[in-house]
């Protein structure tokens, strides 16, 4: 598929992620600059507090805005709140200090003479300092909004939509016509909101010290305000539309989360198409969230309602345990401690195994004549490994992995997501970590080796909900059950297989899956 097919086939997506985008910026920008102006204008007459807070706006700036969005999950949940806040944070700076530099070099004469004719402080203010600063703190808005376009694509990454969504999504199954489908329109809406900002600062800036003849300025003037007139009304429209569209139906609703890779994509999707196909329950989707800490942590808060998580993440990762224990053993241990300690219900178990593996190129499999872990023994000083941060980290991982295997790996890189396939591929690394059930082992043919002495605990997959959630809905459970029957692992590596290879979306392989088993109407 190429990228123009690609963009026929999916422009609704595109289109709604980008009213999305807009939206989330307008409202970043517009309350960054209802606190920084003021802020400015503080600072340029209150001078002692002028370093503390142009410092404190300084080291906001300085924060990786992944680190930030991290920071504050916790405190503010997933979605667009924590988004906002932060692109309202990473665009202070600009607004503050523009404000600030625009009002201070003022000429003094000019201040002296507007008190001269008794104008009064407030009247100084608003009369001759901030019209004659407007172009230099428009010049600062300007700045600030440009960057917010392009920092509000990592709102996908919490939930909160937007362009980011396809960017992360097309990173995630190496799929570039994604990738531009996300970034092309985030270049664009950014020329454009630049665009629309100069306007604004040559508006605000005096007729009379622009170049040019009297009526030629007039008329280009008139040109821009109803330029600026459009883009107004179109950001209005967004507004109602967006708000018509999330207020619809509200009667009886679940909210459905997935991680944010292939498989977690697909069965949300199936959990989605699969309620929705055969209850009158409209489901709420908010897919791609991140990883399991931001889905657990969601689902805690009760900004999700349920998603599907695997045993051995929520044994080891968020129940803390150690302790090797059968495939059922872990499922009931999770299943009462969940229930105990979180109001959490765990529905029965998938019929897949999505359990981590290690794996090589073929190429380097025959060449060190490699077929399970153990053989990795005589060679594993030599080699770099890309795997991903979890499992470079977790005890169920690389570190445990070399402790019952007796053996180092020379090197180690953490490379999250597809890019880890794609250095095996190019030979930037000779091993990585994979799931069983990826698609991508698929896509680039690489060889498995076995866990020769079962090391890596059992992840069967299984739907977590909200007590208060599955009493409202308890005609879930069955329809759940009979997904999970029908799942195993060489069904789920195909369904993989079709988003990472084929470029299908998880929305259309989980509703042909649906509709190719009979779980939901075909029509």
């Amino acid at each position: 598929m190429n990228f123009i097919e690609y963009i026929t086939n999916n422009y609704e997506q595109i289109l709604r992620l980008l009213l999305e985008h807009i939206k989330l910026t307008a409202i970043s920008v517009g309350f960054a600059i209802l606190i920084g102006v003021p802020l400015g204008i503080l600072i340029s007459y209150a001078k002692r507090v002028s370093k503390p807070i142009l410092m404190v706006a300084n080291i906001i700036q300085a924060i990786p805005s992944m680190a930030l969005l991290g920071f504050m999950i916790p405190f503010l949940g997933i979605g667009m709140v924590p988004a906002i806040v932060a692109v309202i944070l990473y665009s202070l700076l600009p607004i503050i200090k523009n404000t600030y530099t625009g009002i201070d070099n003022i000429n003094p004469q000019t201040l002296e003479a507007a008190k001269g004719i008794g104008l009064t402080p407030f009247q100084v203010l608003t009369k001759v300092q901030i019209p004659l600063a407007l172009p230099v703190i428009m010049a600062g808005v300007r700045i600030a909004s440009v960057t917010a376009v392009g920092l509000m694509t990592m709102a996908a990454f919490i939930g909160a939509g937007g362009l980011g969504h396809l960017v992360f999504s097309g990173i995630r199954t190496v799929n570039n016509n994604q990738i531009l489908a996300g970034a092309i329109p985030a270049c664009l809406l950014a020329l454009l909101v630049d665009f629309l900002l100069g306007l604004v600062e040559q508006l605000v800036a005096p007729i009379s010290l622009q170049k040019g003849e009297n009526n030629v300025k007039k008329k280009k003037r008139g040109i821009q305000k109803g330029i600026l007139a459009g883009a107004v009304f179109a950001i209005i429209a967004i507004f109602v539309f967006t708000a018509k569209g999330t207020n619809a139906n509200n009667q009886k609703v679940i909210t459905i989360g997935s991680k944010d890779f292939t498989e977690q994509a697909i069965l949300g999707n199936l959990v989605a198409d699969l309620i929705e196909g055969n209850t009158d329950i409209k489901v709420n989707r908010k897919l791609d969230l991140g990883g399991t800490q931001v889905c657990f942590s969601a689902l805690n808060k009760g900004e999700i309602d349920m998603y599907v998580e695997y045993s051995g993440t929520a044994y080891l990762s968020a129940l803390g345990h150690t302790e090797k224990k059968d495939k059922d053993q872990v499922f009931d241990i999770v299943k009462d401690e969940f229930k105990s300690k979180y109001n959490i219900d765990v529905l029965k178990q998938m019929n897949f195994n999505n359990t981590y593996a290690l794996a090589v190129t073929k190429e380097a499999a025959a060449k060190y004549q490699l077929k399970n872990i153990s053989d990795l023994a005589k060679i594993a000083q030599t080699m770099k490994s890309g795997t991903t941060f979890e499992f470079l980290n977790r005890e169920d991982g690389l570190p445990g992995l070399q402790k019952e295997y007796g053996f180092t790996i020379g090197e180690t890189v953490a490379i999250d997501g597809a890019p880890r396939y794609t250095a095996l591929v190019n030979k930037d690394v000779d091993i990585i970590d994979a799931f069983t059930t990826d698609g991508l082992l698929k896509k680039f043919g690489l060889a498995v080796l076995e866990d020769d002495k079962a090391f890596f605990p059992p992840y069967y997959a299984m739907p977590i909900v909200r007590s208060e959630s599955l009493e409202q809905h308890p005609e879930i459970i069955p329809l759940l059950e009979e997904l999970g029957d029908v799942l195993t692992n060489d069904i789920m590596l195909e369904l993989n297989y079709q988003v990472d290879e084929l470029q299908k979306s998880p929305e259309a392989v989980a509703k042909e899956f649906l509709k190719n088993q009979n779980l939901i109407p075909s029509k």
